[in-house]
C-alpha cells in the first residue's frame, strides 16, 4: 500500500473526521470501524477492525451452530471437500492429511 499522510483536527469531544484518502485506502465508510495500536514508540497505527460476522447469514448460521452445541445436539464435520475449498478461498492449506500431534481435548 503506498504511504498516504493526512492531517485531522481533534475536536473539543475528542473526535476526529478521518480525512476521505484515509478512509478509502483503509476500505471503511459511515459506520465501519477502525482499530487504534499505541506503540512503544508514540506512534499510532490505525487499521479496519475486521468484523466478526459482517455477513448476516453467516451470524445467523453461526447462532443456529451455538446453540447445536449447547443443546448437546451431534454436529457433523464438513466434507473433506468442502473444507478444503473453503480454505482455499481465504489462502490457508487444508493440512487435512496431517497427523495430529499432542493432546486433543474434546
Amino acid at each position: 500500500m503506498p504511504t498516504v499522510r493526512e492531517q485531522a483536527t481533534i475536536t473539543s469531544k475528542g473526535q476526529i473526521t478521518l480525512p476521505k484518502p484515509i478512509r478509502q485506502a483503509l476500505g471503511v465508510d459511515a459506520g465501519g470501524k477502525v482499530d487504534f495500536e499505541l506503540r512503544e514508540d508514540g506512534q499510532v497505527v490505525v487499521s479496519r477492525a475486521e468484523a466478526e460476522h459482517e455477513d448476516p447469514a453467516i451470524g445467523a448460521f453461526l447462532g443456529l451452530l451455538a446453540e447445536d452445541i449447547q443443546a448437546g445436539r451431534h454436529i457433523r464435520g464438513l466434507p473433506d471437500e468442502l473444507a478444503r475449498a473453503m480454505l482455499a478461498q481465504v489462502g490457508r492449506d487444508d493440512g487435512l492429511g496431517e497427523e495430529i500431534e499432542g493432546e486433543v481435548a474434546l
